[in-house]
């Protein structure tokens, strides 16, 4: 194992072996840091999920002087599971390279291959799905969508995949006509059901809504988080407003700060 005093020297020519001579050094038993040292895949996984998170997050606000630093960080995360699982003997780095390449290439015949470029966005979406239902052979259709991914992400994934074998409301108005009935249930189950049943109708609920966005080609994850950024954005101008007085929301009231914002919804209104 690499010491620290052993790294390639730094410099733009210094490439992935720097960083993957870092993350040995890191994990060496003996001169290692101790925090990195006692980390296994159960530990460093919600950290890969959240480094994902902050490279969209800076992609959705526009932040490219950021996105450099969240990309080198989601980077790191790979190269610290391919470190564990080279300890382990699973495989190392190269593996991990060679079989992103590999498959890059095997799925996009109309680039590496004799198949005509001469096909729709929508057509090669097609054709990668039909080539990696192929790899998953015989298993079920659902499998292989990460439980782990945002809740409403994964509701789109498991429906486009039902989708492409009919399983699928023709138009937007069923869907529409489904989210009626469900947002329904939801006040019946408000007033008669158990919280856990509440609950289930809230996922129903979510679920079909995810649904009308994929109809609609919007993607809810995104769409969700658009809304979030906007509650943040004009609650933060009602503290403003609020803070010229030397108050804080908790010395104001309901009527007040609904005015407010409806003052910061008119100003979002009028942003070029």
């Amino acid at each position: 194992m690499p010491l620290p005093t052993d790294l390639p020297p730094t410099g733009p020519d210094s490439g992935i072996d720097r960083l993957l001579a870092i993350m040995a050094a890191l994990r060496d038993p003996a001169t290692g840091c101790p925090w990195d040292i006692e980390q296994t895949f159960a530990t460093i996984a919600p950290y890969t999920l959240e480094e994902a998170c902050e490279v969209a997050d800076a992609i959705d606000r526009q932040a490219w002087g950021e996105l450099k630093g969240e990309l080198g960080d989601l980077l790191f995360q790979a190269v610290y599971h391919s470190q564990m699982a080279s300890e382990a003997g699973f495989f190392s780095f190269a593996d991990v390279v060679t079989a992103i390449s590999d498959k890059m290439i095997a799925r996009h015949p109309h680039v590496f291959g004799t198949e005509s470029r001469d096909q729709t966005a929508e057509q090669q979406t097609q054709d990668w799905e039909a080539q990696k239902a192929a790899e998953r052979g015989a298993a079920r259709l659902l499998d292989g969508i990460a439980a782990s991914l945002p809740a409403l992400t994964r509701a789109l994934k498991l429906q486009n995949r039902a989708a492409r074998v009919g399983f699928d409301w023709p138009s937007t108005d069923q869907v529409l006509d489904k989210l009626v009935e469900e947002a329904r249930e939801v006040v019946e189950a408000r007033d008669t059901l158990t919280h856990d049943a509440l609950t289930e109708e809230i996922g129903d609920l979510l679920f079909v809504m995810a649904n009308l966005a994929r109809h609609l080609k919007v993607d809810p994850e995104a769409a969700l988080r658009a809304a979030n950024q906007k509650f943040t954005r004009r609650f933060s101008r009602i503290e403003d407003w609020l803070a010229e007085s030397g108050r804080t929301p908790a010395d104001s009231d309901l009527a007040e700060m609904d005015a407010l914002w409806n003052r910061a919804r008119a100003e979002d209104k009028r942003r070029p």
